[in-house]
Order: C-alpha cells, then sequence, then structure tokens
C-alpha cells in the first residue's frame, strides 16, 4: 500500500508529485528516472519490508504499484518464478516477460499500477472492482507532453500540472448522489482510470485500452442444494479471508453489528491463534442507529479483541474539515466520518485493516433490491436514485448500464457494483484510511468470491423479505451471537443533529462560496428549511470547494463556514 505518482514522456516531475502524497506511504519515498519515464512511490510497508521498496526491477522490465497481490504465493509456485525479492508485485514482472500483457489478467488483488516490461511496452492498470485509485492526466503543457498518472488529484496541482477547475456537471452529480459517476473528478482535465481498465501508453499518448470485468460472464445457476452451497460458501470466504490476511504487520478489523464485517471476524477468528483486533465506532446521540451492543456480543462470543470508539459533536467539527481535505476526490457519504474516526484510533496499533465493503452488493443486501423485485403495485420501482438531475440521472444509467441477460436482481446489483461502490465506498475506505497511514481490505470483493456470488440463483440471494439469505444462513451457524435474522438498525450518522442548531449561521456562508453558487444557488434556504438530507452534502461541498478549489486550510475552511472557531 502507497501513493504512486510519475510520468510517460515529457519532462520529469515525478518528485514534485510524490511530495503532496506522503501521507499514503510515511516508510519513506523513492524516485527513479527511467528512458522516457519517471517513477515516485512513497511507502506503507506491508510486506517483505526490507526489500519489497519500488520500483521494481526484474526480468528486464519495471513496475510501481499501490496496493497488494494477494496471489503472488500462488503465482510464483504454480509458474516456478524465482523472484529475489519477496514482494507481491515482483512476480507480475516475471509473467510479463514470459506472457506479455496476459500476465496481468492472472492478478487476484487490488492494485493500480505502471509496468514498462522489457519489450518496452508501458501499462497503466487498475484492479476490476477499483479498489485502488488511479487517475491519469494526458499531454499536460507543463511536462511538455506525455501522461501523467498519480494515486491522488492532489499530487497533478502540486507539481503545478494543472489548476484546480471546478467540473460542475461533476459537482452537480455528486449533490445528486454523494458521489461522481464514471471516469470524471471534479478537476476539468483530469479523469480516473476506471476499475479494470489497462491502458498502453506509447509515446506518452495511450493507443489501445481494455476493461477486465469485476463479474463473471451473465450466468443463473440452477443450484438448489443449501447444504452444499453452504459448504461452497464457508470454503470461499475462508480461502479469501486467508489471502487477505498475508502481511508482515499487524492486521486487524473494523466490526460493526452488520452482518457483513460479522462474517469477516467469524473467519479471522478461526483463521488466527490470537485475538483478533476489533474496532467498533459509535455515536453518543440520544435515539441514534448505535450498533456498539451488537459488535461487542459478536465480539465475545469470537474472543476478539474488541476496542470501542466514541463519536459525538467535538468529533464532528474536528473530523469534518480533514475528512474534506483527505478527499479530494469527494464522496458526501457521512459514512466517510466514522471511517475516519475508527482509522484514527486504529493507527499505531494495526497497519492493516479488513472491512465489510462489497457483502451487500454481492449478496444483495439493500432493501432497493428487494423493491425492484416487486411489481409497482406493492411498492415497488427500479434500483436507481431518485430527485436527480435529468443530466445526472443520464450519466448514471449509461454508467449503470448492464449486459444481456441478466435477471433484475443482478441488473441491479451490477448497477451498485458499477457505480457507487467504486466511486463511494472504495473511494472513502481508501482515502479515510490511506490519511492516517492504514491499509484496508476487502475480502468479499476477490474474484474467487464474486465467481461464486455471482453464480447463485436469485432465492438464494433473496428470499422472504431478507437480502443476503445464504450468507445468512451460513452466519446463523458460524456465529449464532451475529443474530443475522433480527431486524438491524441500519447505518446512518446523525449529522443533521450536529448541523441543525448551527444551521442559520451556515446558511449565509456556505452559499457565498463561488462552487455553492454556481451549483445550488438556493444553498441557504435549502439549509435554512430543515431538509437534513440536503443540509449535509451542501456543507461538505462548501468546504470541499474551500480547501480544494480555493486553497484554504482545513481549519480556515470550516472557521469561515462557523464564523468563529468549532
Amino acid at each position: 500500500m502507497c501513493g504512486i505518482a510519475g510520468q510517460l514522456g515529457g519532462q520529469p516531475v515525478a518528485e514534485r508529485m510524490i511530495d503532496a502524497l506522503r501521507h499514503r506511504g510515511p516508510d519513506g519515498v523513492r524516485v527513479e528516472g527511467l528512458p522516457g519515464a519517471a517513477f515516485a512511490h512513497a511507502r506503507l510497508s506491508i510486506i517483505d519490508l526490507e526489500c519489497g521498496w519500488q520500483p521494481l526491477h526484474a526480468a528486464g522490465g519495471a513496475v510501481i504499484g499501490n496496493g497488494e497481490i494477494y496471489n503472488y504465493v500462488e503465482l510464483v509456485r504454480d509458474h516456478g518464478l524465482e523472484p529475489a525479492t519477496g514482494s507481491d508485485f515482483e512476480p507480475l514482472l516475471h509473467l510479463y516477460a514470459r506472457e506479455g500483457e496476459a500476465a496481468l489478467d492472472r492478478l487476484r488483488g487490488m492494485y493500480a499500477l505502471c509496468l514498462i516490461g522489457p519489450d518496452g511496452r508501458a501499462f497503466l492498470a487498475r484492479d476490476p472492482f477499483g479498489i485502488k485509485p488511479l487517475y491519469i492526466m494526458e499531454h499536460p503543457l507543463a511536462l511538455g507532453g506525455g501522461l501523467a498518472f498519480a494515486s491522488e488529484p492532489r499530487a497533478f496541482f502540486a507539481a503545478g500540472l494543472m489548476r484546480p477547475e471546478l467540473d460542475e456537471a461533476a459537482a452537480r452529480e455528486l449533490l445528486d448522489f454523494n458521489y461522481i459517476v464514471g471516469e470524471r473528478t471534479p478537476f476539468q482535465g483530469l479523469r480516473r482510470l476506471a476499475p479494470g481498465e489497462v491502458v498502453e501508453v506509447r509515446d506518452g499518448r495511450i493507443v489501445s485500452g481494455r476493461r477486465r470485468p469485476a463479474l463473471p460472464k451473465p450466468s443463473v445457476s440452477a443450484r438448489s442444494d443449501e447444504t452444499a452451497l453452504l459448504r461452497e460458501l464457508d470454503a470461499v470466504l475462508e480461502d479469501s479471508v486467508r489471502v487477505h490476511q498475508r502481511s508482515d504487520v499487524p492486521y486487524g478489523l473494523f466490526l460493526s453489528g452488520g452482518i457483513d464485517s460479522a462474517a469477516i471476524a467469524t473467519l479471522m477468528s478461526r483463521l488466527n491463534e490470537r485475538p483478533v483486533t476489533a474496532y467498533t465506532c459509535g455515536f453518543d446521540v440520544a435515539g441514534a442507529a448505535d450498533e456498539r451492543a451488537q459488535a461487542e456480543r459478536v465480539a465475545r462470543a469470537l474472543n476478539l479483541d474488541w476496542r470501542e470508539t466514541r463519536f459525538g459533536e467535538e468529533d464532528f467539527w474536528r473530523i469534518l474539515p480533514q475528512v474534506a481535505w483527505a478527499l479530494d476526490d469527494p464522496t458526501a457519504d457521512y459514512a466517510t466520518l466514522p471511517t475516519y474516526k475508527l482509522a484514527e484510533a486504529a493507527k499505531g496499533t494495526l497497519t492493516v485493516v479488513l472491512t465489510g465493503e462489497g457483502g451487500d452488493e454481492l449478496f444483495a443486501g439493500y432493501g432497493r433490491y428487494r423493491r425492484a423485485l416487486r411489481p409497482a403495485w406493492m411498492g415497488g420501482r427500479p434500483a436507481e436514485p431518485r430527485g436527480a438531475h435529468p443530466a445526472a440521472l443520464a450519466a448514471w444509467r449509461a454508467a449503470a448500464k448492464p449486459p444481456a441477460g441478466l435477471t433484475p436482481l443482478q441488473q441491479a446489483q451490477w448497477a451498485d457494483i458499477a457505480t457507487w461502490l467504486p466511486n463511494d465506498l472504495l473511494l472513502k475506505l481508501d482515502r479515510c484510511l490511506m490519511a492516517h497511514g492504514l491499509e484496508g481490505r476487502t475480502p468479499f470483493l476477490d474474484p474467487e468470491v464474486a465467481r461464486f456470488a455471482w453464480s447463485l440463483p436469485d432465492n438464494a440471494k433473496v428470499r422472504g423479505g431478507y437480502g443476503k439469505w445464504l450468507l445468512r444462513k451460513w452466519l446463523e451457524r458460524a456465529c449464532p451471537a451475529a443474530e443475522p435474522w433480527a431486524k438491524k438498525q441500519g447505518f446512518t450518522v446523525p449529522v443533521d443533529t450536529w448541523i441543525a442548531p448551527r444551521a442559520a449561521d451556515l446558511a449565509a456562508r456556505v452559499a457565498k462560496v463561488d462552487a455553492v453558487r454556481r451549483i445550488q444557488p438556493d444553498a441557504a434556504a435549502v439549509i435554512r428549511a430543515g431538509d437534513g438530507a440536503r443540509r449535509w452534502p451542501l456543507l461538505f461541498f462548501a468546504l470541499w470547494a474551500l480547501i480544494h478549489l480555493e486553497g484554504a486550510s482545513p481549519a480556515d475552511a470550516l472557521q469561515s463556514l462557523l464564523g468563529a472557531p468549532a
């Protein structure tokens, strides 16, 4: 895990770029010039602490990468490789020397990378689910042509490659959906490499590209033997958790009161002799949904080293501007706040954290999936955003369009995996953890787990009013303390409880922020009106704009909106 930056063609700027990404790699920075290219790497040491420094050179090629290749052990064993280091990225170079670009299709992991082969061909690639980020800018004048890439947008500004000019269409998507759809970023001239995208760069220009899908080809299995399915689910999840624990530094997990993190905790407890360290966040607000009691029951049943962290009003105003800074590519999902607090609490004890992201999408946990399966007269409706601007909704529909041959349930799952998952949930996880030098891992978002889940018949995912039916059945046996059939409170962060008392003062100041004025002319009225669902995104966007478009520090941005130190 780390931050990466560099360029293919043009003038060297990698050293200036990586300076902005040192928070992603607190263990050290290396910069290296190559023929027609330059690589820079800020390292968070996870595997092969002594020899895993990048850029890595082997078999006549070079690679720089952010993330983890979980099947590096199997690649070495199954292909008879003889790497000089224990790095999880080195086997890719040996395989590329044998197979060329096809070697990229063998990777099981989360990654964003740049590889230059012994044949001189250069590739940028991102893992199929989009767990790790990568941003690219083609032909920047300040670079003298070429292509620049980095783990976060801030690197391009720090190097003087571009100015932060707002993409207004992207900003409207952020306020409509809480995230930005597709490859667009909030900055004109900068795009994300799409999940699963592999591009070849020649003379600083993209000459070809393809997408590796996160999900296998459409299929609907007729399997119905519950015992066999539960046995297969147990095996595939255990295998994924096992490889996601590969680490030379301490690891643990974030534990909510939900099914997904309880499943990960159950398997980690099974696979580790010592108690696994688990962190849970709760809200000190009367009436707020708080899952600490349920998480504690699971932790006691599994003999976890359980640690509780609390989130209150003081935390909200302290952490909010820090989160806005960390999310230079923004998501206005309020779950960023407890995620950031959990990472803050775990820092110093853990370096790697396993989480439950992806369980709802792969095993059909969201209520919107069940609504999509009902006829209209029973309250059914499509599983797509409501109340969005027409242009934003059209962009979402284009990004979410599924391939032919899927069931209605699979179509809804596909849409989330293509939009909400990479651009909200995984973006949140990456930025909030990397701001503290932590690595977040997602065992559900594994190709073997996806292959199993995607082949399940619909009634193994949704049955009797329950989503994640098979996963609940498995957890019922594996960890009864998780109470998988109990009605869950749902996850909400009581942001409006803290915003509402200040709404009258905030309204005018938020509305004066230039970016807000351009995107939401009635912002002051919205904030005064008492609509908590719309107050929060506007407040977040105003802070984000002050920091990333106007250059304010996080503390100064917040003070300008509150009128006094928080």
